[in-house]
């Protein structure tokens, strides 16, 4: 008898199966930009790894927490990050879609929506709950059940605590495995976040302990109390940040790193140009990196990668991803998509290797690039970075 997940299992499926015909054409965009003359290796022709789904097998640790070696960010599927999507039964199905080609690490926040995002992901991974690793995150001035925005962080111990059952209803769950603070509380001891978070973790409600985008002595503190099992900061070829202070934390404690917006929110997959214009309410609009006078300085960047797409026989997204998990071994990126050909060819970065000559090559090509333009609104990079005030 079939299982009671059988059923979306072969649906979503072949649902994923028929929008493979779109990824071949990604990656001849790729190779129609890049030297043709540049040689092909393996005697492989380019684009030979996205002709078939690829389910992920690899498997990575984040601290004690194991997780596949690539996962799903879950921010867009609202569609008010990126503009507007298909359904919402089809990010329903996506997630789905994920589960079957072998993710098991889901990530999410109240913020996305807010509270929607945590609502999608609850109901698609239900009948799989004890087969996946799920990650969310807390920290914002939202009301736990209407999602109202009420400015600023909040990372009083009341409120993680009020926010976290509201967070295992919408998740339809009895515990988190990965609870993030999602931004650092400029008013609340790091000391006293880590504590609640901790009481928590004994209460069986929390599994793991995370921070995104935190100061490097707020990382130490936090880990003092409560063992940190990753951080979760921009990564990317386009932002390269994390190299100076926190990825070699990260080795020095035993903490996993988590990418957000590994394809540098679409730039490195090479189909954001300075001509592109995007959907109304995509944020991406407004981040000083993509004026049309910034996107022009970094193409650069894109070409560079879409010249290695060819010469390993894969797409700019795959090139992109392979390249995070080559940089450490406890690298878990989270590409986020609301297309199912996108998230099929983003698996297939999890056959891309380098050998270490090619990587050395890569990384050398990458930090001679000079990137223009922020990353964030002001607004937005005034909360990264941010040190706890004292106990």
């Amino acid at each position: 008898m079939d299982s009671p997940t059988s059923g979306w299992r072969r649906r979503t499926f072949l649902r994923g199966a028929a929008g493979l015909a779109a990824i071949p054409a990604l990656a001849g965009v790729a190779a129609g930009c890049a030297n043709s003359t540049e040689p092909k290796l393996d005697g492989r022709q380019p684009n030979s790894a996205v002709t078939a789904a690829t389910t992920i097998t690899g498997r990575r640790k984040l601290g004690s927490l194991e997780v596949s070696s690539i996962g799903l960010g879950c921010q867009t599927l609202t569609g008010k990050l990126y503009g507007p999507v298909t359904s919402r039964a089809d990010m329903v199905a996506l997630i789905r879609t994920a589960v079957d080609q072998g993710v098991t690490f889901f990530d999410t926040a109240e913020a996305y929506g807010p509270l929607e995002s945590e609502r999608i992901v609850g109901e698609a991974l239900q009948p799989v709950r004890d087969q996946v690793v799920i990650a969310t995150k807390f920290g914002f001035d939202i009301d736990p059940d209407t999602g109202e925005r009420r400015g600023g962080p909040d990372s009083k111990p009341e409120h993680i605590r009020r926010a976290v059952d509201a967070m295992l209803q919408r998740l339809r769950t009895d515990h988190i495995d990965l609870l993030y603070q999602h931004r650092v509380d400029p008013t609340v001891p790091i000391e006293d976040v880590a504590g609640t978070v901790k009481d928590l973790i004994g209460q069986g409600k929390v599994g793991h302990f995370g921070l995104s985008e935190p100061g490097p002595e707020t990382v130490r503190r936090a880990h003092a109390v409560q063992p940190l099992t990753a951080i979760q900061n921009e990564y990317s070829m386009l932002w390269r940040g994390p190299d100076a202070q926190i990825l070699p934390l990260c080795d020095e404690l035993g903490i996993g790193f988590v990418p957000w917006a590994p394809v540098g929110m679409g730039f490195t997959t090479g189909t954001i140009t300075p001509y592109t214009q995007f959907a109304e309410g995509d944020f991406r609009a407004s981040v000083p990196r993509n004026s049309r006078e910034n996107l022009s300085a970094n193409m650069p960047l894109v070409q560079l990668i879409q010249r290695w797409a060819v010469l390993k026989g894969a797409t700019p997204a795959q090139v992109s991803l392979a390249w995070l998990m080559a940089q450490k071994p406890w690298i878990v990126p989270i590409p986020s998509t609301s297309r199912t050909p996108h998230l099929l060819e983003n698996f297939g970065a999890g056959e891309l290797t380098f050998t270490p000559d090619e990587l050395s090559q890569l990384n050398a090509e990458v930090a001679a690039i000079p990137i223009h333009g922020d990353r964030l609104l002001p607004v937005n990079l005034a909360q990264t970075g941010v040190e706890a005030p004292p106990k």
